[in-house]
C-alpha cells in the first residue's frame, strides 16, 4: 500500500512530534508499504523519509520545481518526481496515494487533507482518510466537522470515510481494516 502521509517541513516545538514522525516512518518501512510525501529533506518531512527508508521501505517524493531550484529536496529517495506548480503536486500526491495521513502540520497540511477529506465526502476517492490527532491536535477539526452535521451543511454519511487517529496503532487498525474490505 501506498499510504501519503502530509506533514510540515518545520520541526514544531513539541518533542512528541518527532517521536511520533520518526515511529510512523519505521512502521511504514518495516510493514512492507511505501511512502508518497512532499519531497523535502526539512524538519518533519525529512525525518519521516529518513526514518522510512532506514527501515528499509521505499520512499516517492512529489515536489514542486520551485523548491527543487531552492534546493529543498531530499536527495536520497526512492523516487522524486518534480512538479511545475503545488495544484500538480497535490494531484500527483493523490494518484499515488492507497491511503491518506495528516500529521500535525501547518497551513499546506491543511490545505492537501482538507482536499481529500471534501474527495472522500463527494465519494470520488475510495482510500481512508486520516487525521493522526496527536496529543487532540486535530480535535478543533473534529469538532467543525461535527458542527458541519449539525447545522445540516454536512452528513455523518458523507463524512463516513473521515477518520481521526490518535495514535500509530489507530492509524494501523484503520489501515488494516481498509485493506480487508
Amino acid at each position: 500500500m501506498k499510504i501519503t502521509v502530509y506533514l510540515g517541513a518545520s520541526e514544531g516545538n513539541d518533542p512528541a512530534l518527532k517521536t511520533a514522525v520518526q515511529e510512523l516512518g519505521r512502521w511504514i518501512g518495516q510493514s512492507g508499504n511505501a511512502l508518497v510525501y512532499g519531497g523535502s529533506r526539512s524538519g518533519l518531512m525529512g525525518l519521516l523519509a529518513d526514518s522510512v527508508l532506514a527501515a528499509g521501505g521505499q520512499v516517492t517524493g512529489v515536489e514542486p520545481r520551485f523548491f527543487v531550484e531552492q534546493e529543498l529536496q531530499h536527495n536520497g529517495l526512492t523516487e522524486l518526481i518534480v512538479t511545475e506548480n503545488m495544484a500538480q503536486r497535490k494531484a500527483k500526491m493523490i494518484e499515488l496515494g492507497d491511503a491518506f495521513v495528516a500529521f500535525p502540520g501547518g497551513t499546506g497540511t491543511l490545505e492537501e487533507i482538507a482536499e481529500v477529506m471534501s474527495m472522500a465526502s463527494l465519494r470520488q476517492l475510495d482510500a481512508p482518510c486520516i487525521l493522526y490527532n496527536l496529543n487532540g491536535y486535530y480535535d478543533s477539526l473534529k469538532a467543525l466537522l461535527n458542527e458541519m452535521i449539525c447545522k445540516g451543511l454536512s452528513s455523518a454519511q458523507r463524512q463516513a470515510g473521515i477518520h481521526f487517529a490518535a495514535d500509530l496503532a489507530q492509524i494501523r487498525a484503520l489501515l488494516e481494516s481498509d485493506k480487508n474490505h
